[in-house]
């Protein structure tokens, strides 16, 4: 069986050139990548389709076909469409149809269609839907985020939404998403409140029943057993004496002490500094684990917080600032990890300390972060806001501690009980990376979905009804 995914606003290549360091290569690039290749290893064949960039700025896209190295059965494919220079996210809508149009050519030379196609985002969802009116081929949408959220977030009122809508074009986005949900044969989300906060917005209403469990199938992401595990790296000693040289800058005697660890964006909505208000207000705490934050790019967080964006350097200031009130700078360390492959040593050396991963942030769509460090034997401390909640706890059975994230003494309390419970926090490190790599694994999620794909094939939804806007590559017309 061939399945297309639908990404046009993804751009993939084989060394993923930009993940870090633009807005439009963001986490849906992971998630289509290790779903494809996780696909590809049950035997399926993939191609996913994006778009074809021939700019000097941008010199990876500029190839027709691409591939991974030592992956069979995946091939990028890029279309032609929207010119050749790079564009964001934004400014793709008009230019879809001529997406689909270049999709059907390659299949009528190549001589087979794909027998279903999975669409990420709202652009490539609605890509698929005129893919589906023009040759029926079923498809699947995977929102990954969707636009009442985001303007939502934005404080868009009837009074500034024209302001917006120049920016990021909702009036193209709202109408693409809701003909995704309505005509495709499944939509996939990560969790239960994805289905039921997300697509009950009222923007959606009408076009999407979160009731209707015929619609909807919960497959979480998955996380990379390959990278992420408890079996040790040559990485891990190299990793274990920069922690060692970072606790040691500052104290001598405190390197064999649990370590609480914080890895997340630096961002306001992580919550960091209601860890470290936890971590600071608590005197057994501070006593019997160090605290560990990772950044990236950044070596020295005292001298150099300001080199970053805005936003990171305003909350780095600000716990660099409750650092020192408490005079705790031999107590609360920085460490800069660089990739995956390092993060997941640090993890391995953390559980071999007895020690934490935390996550408290104020909501946290899924958090995939928290099972990174399982896979690697770290038990975790997570919010309870979001999807931490759906995995920390399976049939009755703890695999984690829930915390309130807008408690001090929730956190507090959530760290003390894997930190100071020794034998509890040995239970859950011999069995958590077992459980991450039965349920949570990129191979678990291909399972997944292939299994909901093979049921939707034997039935037919209804031809989509397609906005002319995005049929002619004409003005859509406002929202409100």
């Amino acid at each position: 069986m061939k399945i297309a995914f639908l990404n046009p606003q993804g751009n993939f290549d084989s060394l993923d050139s930009h993940w870090t360091d633009h807005p439009d290569f963001g986490g849906q690039l992971v998630y289509v990548k290790e779903l494809a290749i996780a696909m590809a290893s049950l035997g399926i064949d993939v191609d996913i389709i994006t778009r074809r960039i021939v700019d000097e700025e941008w010199p990876e896209f500029s190839e027709s076909f691409d591939s991974y190295p030592g992956v069979g059965g995946v091939r990028i494919v890029r279309m032609e469409f929207g010119g050749l220079k790079f564009l964001p996210k934004e400014k793709l809508w008009k230019h879809l149809k001529d997406y689909v149009v270049e999709i059907e050519k390659l299949y009528e030379k190549e001589g087979e269609f794909p027998s279903f196609v999975t669409a990420h985002y709202g652009d490539g969802g609605i890509a698929a839907a005129i893919l589906n009116f023009k040759r029926d081929i079923p498809f699947s949408f995977t929102a990954h985020s969707l636009g009442a959220q985001k303007m939502d977030k934005l404080g868009i009122t009837l009074e500034n939404f024209h302001e917006f809508d120049q920016i990021y074009n909702f009036s193209y986005r709202i109408p693409a998403e809701r003909v995704s949900m309505r005509y495709s044969t499944i939509n996939f989300v990560s969790t239960r409140q994805e289905r039921f906060e997300q697509y009950s917005h009222p923007l959606y209403r009408g076009w999407i029943e979160v009731e209707d469990d015929s619609k909807f199938a919960v497959v979480p992401p998955g996380v990379n057993t390959g990278i992420f595990s408890p079996v040790p790296s040559e990485l891990d000693e190299e990793i274990n004496e920069r922690y060692n040289y970072t606790v040691t800058s500052y104290s001598t005697d405190r390197l064999e002490k649990p370590v609480i660890i914080s890895s997340s964006r630096i961002d306001p909505k992580k919550n960091i500094s209601g860890l470290l208000k936890a971590y600071l207000s608590d005197s057994e705490l501070v006593e019997t684990a160090n605290l560990l934050i990772v950044t990236r790019g950044i070596s020295n967080v005292y001298s150099d917080y300001n080199v970053l964006r805005n936003e990171a350097s305003e909350v780095l200031k600000k716990l660099v600032s409750l650092i020192d009130e408490h005079n705790a700078r031999n107590k609360v360390f920085f460490m800069n990890i660089s990739n995956q492959w390092e993060l997941a040593a640090l993890y391995r050396i953390a559980s071999r300390k007895g020690g934490v991963f935390a996550l408290t942030s104020l909501y946290e769509p899924f958090g995939l972060a928290p099972l990174e460090a399982m896979a690697c034997g770290l038990p975790v401390v997570a919010t309870r806001n979001g999807g931490p909640s759906e995995f920390l706890k399976r049939h009755g059975v703890e695999y984690g501690v829930l915390i309130d994230p807008e408690n001090t003494a929730s956190i507090a309390n959530g760290l003390k009980r894997l930190i100071l419970d020794k034998d509890f926090n040995r239970e859950l490190t011999a069995r958590i990376s077992e459980y991450v790599g039965k349920y949570y694994s990129w191979k678990a999620t291909a399972r997944g979905y292939l299994e909901v794909i093979e049921e939707k094939m034997k039935h037919r939804n209804e031809v989509p009804e397609i906005p002319e806007f995005f049929l002619t590559g004409g003005e859509a017309p406002s929202l409100f």
